[in-house]
């Protein structure tokens, strides 16, 4: 393991980053977001239903992630996403679980995203959410994954996908 980027705005030197975890470098003018797959002790998937209210996917259940500003490295924001969302502190990228390209109902254009099986600091039984923007929480393991599938198109299961993935993934997965 190496830690993180020490450039400006990087997330701090106490995040690793395992071998051979790609952290995409944006191309200037595209737009990105980043997405992390958090595991509990008993290898359940951390994921929060977007409020009826969202602009884009309201309703539909969530990884903890956001948009990269200006500025920001995909590490240093995807570290201030956890935080924001959950009041953890992201401490490990152990797995790039995918990037995918996707355009929303929201008129934003073209995003890229980058998908992460990390490791956090932080209670897990308490996480701080941003009840103004979710509706719902839970911990899902394999046999939870199809309510995933909730108020999602048949075509876009991304991230019931993205948590099947980082459960295969997991350390001690079969």
């Amino acid at each position: 393991m190496t830690p993180a980027d020490q450039g400006p705005g990087a997330p701090g030197p106490d995040v690793l980053v395992d071998p051979g975890v790609d952290v995409p470098v944006p191309a200037d003018g595209e737009t990105w977001a980043v997405g992390a797959v958090i595991l509990d002790g008993q290898g359940r998937a951390f994921a929060q239903k977007r409020g009826p209210r969202q602009r884009l996917f309201p309703g539909c259940w969530d990884i903890v992630g956001g948009h990269v500003e200006p500025g920001e490295t995909l590490l240093t924001a995807l570290a201030r996403e956890v935080a924001e969302e959950t009041g953890w502190r992201l401490r490990r990228l152990r797995t790039l679980l995918g990037v995918t390209s996707w355009t929303g109902d929201d008129g934003g254009g073209l995003r890229h995203e980058a998908d992460y099986l990390v490791e956090v600091d932080g209670d897990l039984d308490r996480p701080a959410l941003e009840w103004a923007k979710i509706s719902d929480y839970g911990w899902f393991g394999p046999g939870d994954l199809d309510r995933l599938k909730e108020n999602r198109d048949p075509a876009d299961f991304l991230i019931h996908d993205r948590i099947a993935a980082a459960l295969r993934a997991a350390p001690g997965a079969q």
